[in-house]
């Protein structure tokens, strides 16, 4: 399904939205399109044309909640290891416990990585020490306001990318 960054009026990403509801919002008035389709694709009903939106902005400023703590949902872990296995790097399908839950591991986003089939399969209810693996890259809590929109930047519009990279501190 093709998606729509959606921005709030502060220009600040609030998530991404499909392109249903983006055209829904911009018919409705209560955005409107700040970039749209690199291709030029249009959108036309009997009575209205509108271009293909890729980048959208709210009219009214919408106050995001803060949470101390990101919820851990399988979608969130593989956008957070980018749909790639933590063991061998290939595209990740399952999500796998490093220190598997009969041990004593718990289910959070510390033990918890993307894997794919075969390794989940292979590494089963051992540690990744007792097989000689290593990770990847550690896993961390995600941390942010904008904690929805990782890996955006890679499975989005090129568009997106000055909403979506971080001010640098100086």
């Amino acid at each position: 399904m093709r998606r729509v960054l959606l921005l709030n009026v502060t220009y600040e990403p609030l998530t991404t939205v499909g392109l249903r509801r983006a055209v829904c919002l911009v018919l409705c008035e209560k955005a409107e399109i700040v970039h749209d389709d690199l291709a030029g694709t249009m959108l036309c009903s009997a009575s209205v044309s509108l271009a293909t939106p890729s980048v959208i902005r709210l009219r009214r400023y919408v106050r995001v909640p803060y949470r101390n703590r990101v919820p851990l949902t399988r979608a969130a872990l593989m956008r957070r290891d980018n749909y790639l296995c933590a063991y061998c790097g290939h595209r990740a399908e399952t999500v796998d416990h490093v220190m598997p839950r009969s041990k004593g591991g718990g289910h959070t986003w510390e033990n918890c990585v993307a894997s794919c089939r075969s390794c989940n399969h292979r590494k089963a209810d051992r540690l990744v020490e007792e097989l000689g693996w290593t990770l990847r890259c550690v896993p961390v809590v995600p941390r942010g306001a904008h904690w929805r929109l990782i890996g955006a930047s890679h499975d989005g519009d090129p568009q997106w990318d000055a909403y979506l990279t971080e001010p640098s501190a100086a």
